[in-house]
């Protein structure tokens, strides 16, 4: 099935604008994605990319890029820069600059002080510990902090100077008097101002104390006339909370929370706590190794923005939680890739092969498409010689009846090429094998030997020719389906030891211009992709992307 071809999977949120634009109710759309600046983006973080820009996109409205830069003591101007990055990799484009919470740090901290003016705020001094216990439980009211019936006076200037730097970190908070037997423990006075002495990225020493999430995140959307802020369904709880400062607070714009099941994969870890632990201890080579479920790690091992645009389209957008299978976001790439993706041959475990009936220094130029069904690819030009590599996975010695690749007095054709056959193997003094002796069949080019067939076809390459290549084969990094599931288990547990095996192999002289993201498949192997840091390199590295083989596509198939 083409890309054209996919169906989209239903999307509530979509559905619910369109009804709303044919109703009346709404006029331009606006559509944020606020990410933290405090790690690189992943999988799940592109579901809420294509559907914030992708509802501006086919509404005509807006979508903002806004910074959540609350906790400066964990951003970072590199994670900026990526998620930057990512976003224009995926093919959007932000409406207008990009924003940042802090920009609204003036707005937020006066609307602060208008709420403790009106009675609704209060400078507290109880520690995390303190405050825990006096929140409650979901099934026992909380208690009123001994600090919750300060005057306005005496509010204001605590918290002035708490905005002066007087106290210490943890010493004060600001929070909401809103009701502290409230069933919806979110609304017993949360927290809206922690102290934090932290050099800021945006906004350097002017602040030593900054706004929690559930305090910046509604004004900022009003700031902005978001209409529709969509987020996940953990913030579903928060709502009220949203709600609550929207209607008692002078903002200029109301915006509608929305939430919706966000994207579990199985065999991944996507907590940004978790992933920065793998790359702080080394276990992977980065935030973009190919083996990290993030968007800058994907691209690296050749996954492409349409690849990604369309798996997100393919799992659609409802309320319901689940986990989505690996398989599927396996299929959509190698949907992509298979009508996009430029063929080569590679050999990955090299067996040597002489033609004892090819004269020395006879140089043969064969041709092979370079897709099957695109006429606007190049073709490829196969130098054939005497010597060949094959791959070792395509001889056994001793085959079994239906082994229908090269064995001794067996036939089997290269591809593109001739029908050869094993007449000797060759060993050394240990008994190990140093090459294969063949004979070519001169009068099989592009047609079939006559009186027999020969089913087996391979892959090869001219020794003489060949291009030394570093191939890494990528797997899931965790062997369990739910690796972070058992909070009794430390996740690393489940790490796959065979995530990545790196193979010195020989690829076809094409394979030299390979430029860095060029996107192949190795006929009979895999799909792969030239290193994005190739440039880097005094060799050709390619990573695997995906395999061949479908297994999601056919059980699709298979239960429809």
């Amino acid at each position: 099935m083409s890309q054209a071809e996919a169906v989209s999977a239903p999307n509530f949120i979509r559905n619910q604008i369109s009804e709303e634009l044919q109703q009346g109710r709404e006029g331009k759309i606006v559509t944020r994605f606020p990410p933290e600046p405090n790690g690189f983006l992943h999988i799940g973080h592109a579901k809420s990319i294509c559907l914030n820009f992708g509802l501006a996109e086919q509404f005509g409205g807006d979508c903002h890029l806004r910074f959540d830069d609350t906790n400066p003591a964990k951003e970072e101007q590199q994670y900026i820069d990526a998620i930057k990055e990512d976003i224009q990799w995926l093919g959007y484009e932000w409406a207008g600059d990009i924003r940042y919470a802090s920009d609204y740090f003036d707005q937020l901290h006066a609307w602060a002080v208008e709420l403790i003016k009106a009675g609704k705020a209060y400078v507290c001094e109880l520690n995390p510990e303190q405050m825990r216990e006096y929140r409650g439980t979901l099934t026992e009211a909380g208690r009123p902090s001994p600090y919750r019936e300060r005057t306005v006076e005496e509010n204001l200037d605590q918290f002035e100077r708490m905005r002066q730097g007087e106290f210490p970190d943890g010493a004060k908070v600001l929070r909401a008097k809103i009701d502290m037997a409230a069933p919806n423990i979110n609304l017993r006075d949360p927290i809206l101002y922690r102290i934090r002495h932290v050099h800021h990225h945006q906004t350097g020493d002017k602040w030593c104390l900054y706004p929690s999430y559930d305090f910046t995140h509604g004004q900022s959307d009003a700031i902005e006339g978001v209409t529709h802020s969509v987020c996940t369904l953990e913030f579903e709880d928060h709502r009220p909370l949203y709600e609550w400062f929207l209607n008692n607070l002078p903002v200029p714009a109301k915006p509608r929370q929305i939430e919706f099941a966000r994207l579990n994969l199985n065999y991944t870890v996507t907590s940004k706590r978790k992933l920065k632990l793998l790359v702080d201890q080394g276990i992977v080579e980065g935030w973009d190794d190919p083996r990290m479920p993030t968007l800058a790690g994907m691209r690296r091992r050749g996954y492409t923005p349409a690849s990604i645009r369309n798996f997100c389209d393919m799992i659609g957008v409802t309320r319901a939680n689940g986990v989505v299978d690996i398989a599927m976001l396996y299929s959509a790439i190698r949907r992509d890739l298979e009508e996009n993706a430029v063929r080569a041959m590679c050999v990955l475990k090299p067996i040597k092969i002489v033609l004892t009936n090819w004269d020395e220094g006879r140089v043969e130029g064969l041709r092979a498409p370079g897709h099957p069904a695109r006429d606007d690819f190049r073709e490829r030009e196969l130098p054939f010689t005497r010597e060949l590599w094959i791959d070792a996975d395509d001889f056994m010695e001793e085959p079994p009846k239906k082994f229908f690749r090269l064995a001794p007095g067996q036939e089997v054709r290269l591809r593109n090429a001739y029908v050869i056959k094993c007449e000797e193997v060759i060993k050394d003094d240990q008994g190990e094998l140093v090459e294969l002796r063949c004979t070519v069949d001169h009068d099989t080019l592009g047609k079939n030997p006559e009186g027999r067939k020969v089913k087996g076809v391979i892959h090869w390459v001219s020794a003489e020719h060949a291009v030394p290549v570093e191939v890494r084969l990528y797997d899931n990094l965790f062997l369990e389906e739910a690796p972070d599931a058992d909070k009794d288990k430390d996740f690393l547990e489940h790490l796959n030891p065979e995530s990545l095996q790196v193979v010195q192999g020989y690829g076809e002289p094409a394979l030299a211009e390979a430029h860095p993201e060029a996107h192949y498949q190795f006929e009979r192997v895999g799909y792969f992709c030239a290193d994005r840091h190739l440039s880097d390199t005094e060799r050709l590295v390619f990573n695997r992307t995906v395999g061949l083989k479908d297994s999601w596509a056919k059980i699709q198939k298979k239960g429809s």
